[in-house]
């Protein structure tokens, strides 16, 4: 048992774990540099990595280069450079021209730090007017199109306030881990929707409007645990001409009613048990939210193999500890390393090779504590070597950071761009000022602007709701934070004939975190038959939580 160094927790390397720390070692000059084994528990090593990830709070600048007005990630006070896409990507600077020596009297990291002080970095983490179109605010984003604050995602077009790989969708709004979906509103961990609203842990439904762990539905309505109905309400069948007509008494297109239905739904819903892991298509795999994955231990993953301790990705392979990516192959300990090979510690590090402790390093190869290099090689803080060179400055730089205990270690978190309240990490494991400042993390104060309060009175109807409503300044009724309608928002709403939310986006979101689980294992008792299991289901929830044998003889 190894005891985690920052939470003083028990957790357990195993030989595999000890395998593949040394398939991924890398080697220089013919010796191989043993990457040792990790000193923080699992969840101490999410904590690090996601203190490195702001997804959503976004700042007003202008590009360090072009001046031109733009929104970015990184705030206000950043030491170094902030550019828009198009000069980040541009050839009118070089981040070779930052390079310098490595200097072996001081710690590697804060050498590294150093110079992430004074690189230009990337406004947002998309290819908007690359490969995405009209995706500007899209943070960590690829190939779509016409999209708004969708976060960690791919493939998908006309969407909008929704999250966590909600990928190879079309017209999603606030969503969180649904994929392979079309007109779907406020779901959850789930595929194959269309037309839907309100639905989790679900696949395959059409014409459904708020459902739990429904299979292959069609018009139903506050449905739980059904496979294969259709004209369901509250999980008692009705005619077609019945379910017509009842569920007009269900006016989904009113505030009031929508709301009204969905407490009763929420409150309702918590009479059913659940399963203990929401896995589908999965062979030998442990964690939640698992969709056609082999031998994995992660959550809310897509297509993963040989994946372990890896989060909220789509094509995970023979990695470990990998947050928020697609396509990593053979990596360890990084925050989006999307089609990358052999790419440990690094942050953004996107389409690259043998990249050692890169951030925001793209398209390149043998690359060692760099930032922001593209279409680069043999590089060691942004400096260029010989091969021969490298992998000789290499092997001294490791053994360095293994007298300092630094080999082997993701960057640390007082080392991050980002205060920690804007991260993702304050949404798991949340701290107050004084304990992260006590760590030295950054930490950002309340915003002493006041918000606007609202003046305008939103129709309660969708139908009544003029097109002029996307001119008013909104105010959250959770933490009064001023919001908008957009064009494309509003048209959605129309559509699906829902109303006008209340909520800002955050609280929304937010809210929708309350019904997912925890990215954690707990060991408890089948609430059926007492066996034992696994789930991610805490013991302080509501929930009643069976094991799969027993869950399955209930929904069968």
């Amino acid at each position: 048992m190894t005891i985690c160094v920052q939470c003083s927790t028990g957790f357990e390397v195993t030989d595999a774990d000890r395998a593949f720390y040394d398939k991924v070692s890398p080697v220089f000059n013919g010796q191989k540099y043993a990457i040792p084994e990790p000193t923080h528990c699992p969840d101490c090593r999410l904590q690090r990595k996601i203190a490195w990830r702001n997804e959503r709070c976004l700042y007003k600048q202008t590009c360090g280069k072009c001046k031109k007005w733009i929104v970015s990630v990184h705030s206000n006070d950043a030491t170094y450079p902030v550019y828009c896409n198009h000069c980040w990507w541009g050839d009118g600077w070089n981040a070779h021209d930052y390079g310098r020596d490595v200097d072996f009297s001081r710690p590697f990291f804060d050498q590294v730090r150093e110079l992430m002080d004074v690189v230009p970095q990337l406004a947002m983490q998309n290819d908007d007017g690359v490969t995405s179109v009209n995706c500007q605010y899209c943070q960590d984003f690829a190939f779509g199109k016409n999209c708004y604050f969708v976060i960690g995602t791919w493939y998908t077009q006309d969407s909008f306030y929704s999250s966590i790989d909600s990928s190879y969708n079309r017209d999603v709004c606030d969503c969180t881990h649904v994929y392979k979906s079309e007109l779907a509103y406020e779901s959850i961990d789930s595929e194959g929707l269309y037309n839907c609203i309100g639905l989790q842990n679900s696949e395959g439904c059409r014409d459904c409007a708020f459902g739990f762990d429904l299979k292959g539905c069609r018009d139903c309505f506050a449905c739980v645990g059904l496979r294969q109905k259709q004209y369901y309400i509250f999980n008692q069948p009705h005619t077609a001409e019945e379910y017509r007509k009842k569920i007009e008494s269900f006016p989904l297109g009113s505030y009031h009613n929508f709301k009204q239905s969905c407490a009763r739904y929420l409150e309702w819903v918590l009479r059913f048990p659940r399963k203990n892991m929401n896995l589908k298509n999965c062979q030998d795999s442990v964690g939640d939210h698992l969709f056609n994955c082999k031998n994995t231990f992660g959550f809310s993953l897509l297509n993963a193999e040989e994946a372990k301790w890896c989060y909220q990705g789509d094509q995970n392979r023979f990695s470990y500890d990998i947050f928020n990516s697609g396509r990593p192959n053979w990596c360890y300990e990084g925050l989006t390393p999307d089609d990358s090979y052999l790419t440990h510690f690094s942050w953004f590090s996107w389409k690259n090779k043998y990249v050692l402790y890169g951030i925001n390093c793209h398209t390149s190869e043998h690359l060692f504590g760099c930032v922001s290099l593209h279409r680069s090689k043999y590089c060691i803080l942004n400096k260029q070597y010989s091969k021969e060179k490298y992998e000789q400055m290499v092997g001294q730089i490791v053994g360095h950071m293994v007298e300092r205990g630094e080999w082997g270690e993701f960057m640390p978190i007082q080392h991050s761009f980002f205060h920690y309240n804007d991260t993702v990490a304050q949404e798991y494991f949340p701290v107050t000022k004084e304990v992260a400042r006590s760590r030295g993390w950054k930490w950002k104060d309340a915003n002493s602007k006041e918000y606007a309060p609202q003046h305008y009175v939103i129709s309660e109807a969708i139908q009544d709701v003029p097109d002029t409503v996307m001119n008013e300044l909104l105010a959250c009724t959770q933490c009064g934070k001023n919001y908008k309608i957009i064009a494309q928002e509003l048209a959605f709403y129309r559509k699906m004939n829902i109303p006008i939310p209340r909520e800002c986006p955050d609280c929304r979101h937010r809210a929708r975190l309350k019904l997912r689980t925890a990215y954690k294992l707990y060991s408890c008792a089948c609430a059926k038959c007492s066996a034992p299991i696994q789930t991610t289901y805490s013991p302080d929830r509501p929930e009643i939580v069976y094991c799969e044998q027993c869950y399955l003889k209930e929904v069968y």
